[in-house]
């Protein structure tokens, strides 16, 4: 008897200790983020100036000092995953990270697997070519008569398979898929494709960074919108992320990484 009660008497102080730490089971994936102090964040650093990496290999730009800021007001610190973007969102899925934030546009069929937060800032959609590019581009559909690139898995790539691609217009031969779009501007400088489709605002980077290219075209095509990825159903993560959005829209914290990262 004497034993048992020992027994007893250290499982009940083992079990006090861990709730002293935090032991206990988190109440949903928010209490989980903020019990371990850390957001495990996805992103593909290879889309300047939203996100790139420096040549201290520190992770940069818009989205960078964005999700940084809210981390902060959720009192946590981020820890960057840097994957190819056509892994983000299964990563989110499968649990790998917490969360993805990658220059990210809504779409249906995305929004069927993950959830998105509110939207941070709405973009467009651009064509590159190089500076000595002797066609011609008015429409985006003419993009059909060339070789054209694109990061795989992003609304681009999208936008391309069901309107060209799908249509008959342009040849599958003809549509190169890339993991990183750095790989197909210098594809593009290089003249092993004609054009090059993306976000706008990081092909004016591109283009200024790389030299030797030009933007014919850019509006709203596949893009718009952008959000952060985050696992479906997560409600109590959604509702914190879009509190904090608003807040820094309203105290202009988003209008001055704009007004820091983007070329006008």
């Amino acid at each position: 008897m004497k034993r048992i009660l020992v027994v007893v008497t250290l499982l009940v102080a083992v079990s006090l200790v861990l709730s002293a730490c935090g032991g206990g089971s988190a109440a949903n994936h928010l209490e989980a983020i903020k019990g371990a102090g850390v957001i495990k964040v996805g992103t593909s650093a290879d889309y300047p100036p939203f996100e790139s990496v420096d040549e201290s290999g520190n992770k940069v730009g818009f989205d960078i000092e964005l999700m940084e800021e809210i981390a902060k007001r959720l009192d946590v610190k981020v820890e960057w995953v840097d994957m190819p973007f056509d892994s983000l969102i299964a990563a989110v899925q499968e649990g790998k990270i917490d969360a993805s934030i990658s220059a990210f546009n809504y779409s249906e069929e995305r929004d069927q697997t993950i959830d998105f937060s509110d939207a941070y800032y709405t973009s467009e959609d651009a064509f590159t070519v190089a500076e000595n590019f002797a066609g011609t581009i008015t429409n985006p559909e003419d993009v059909a008569a060339y070789k054209v690139g694109v990061q795989t898995g992003t609304t681009q790539d999208g936008w391309l398979t069901d309107n060209l691609v799908a249509a008959g217009k342009l040849p599958e031969e003809n549509l190169f898929r890339y993991d990183r779009v750095d790989q197909a501007m210098l594809d593009l400088q290089n003249g092993r494709i004609d054009v090059m489709m993306s976000d706008y605002v990081p092909a004016q980077a591109l283009v200024e960074q790389l030299g030797g290219l030009k933007i014919v075209y850019n509006g709203v095509l596949s893009s718009g919108p952008m959000n952060i990825v985050i696992p479906d159903g997560d409600a109590e993560l959604q509702q914190a992320i879009n509190e904090i959005i608003r807040q820094l829209d309203a105290e202009g914290f988003i209008d001055g990484l704009a007004d820091k990262y983007f070329v006008e």
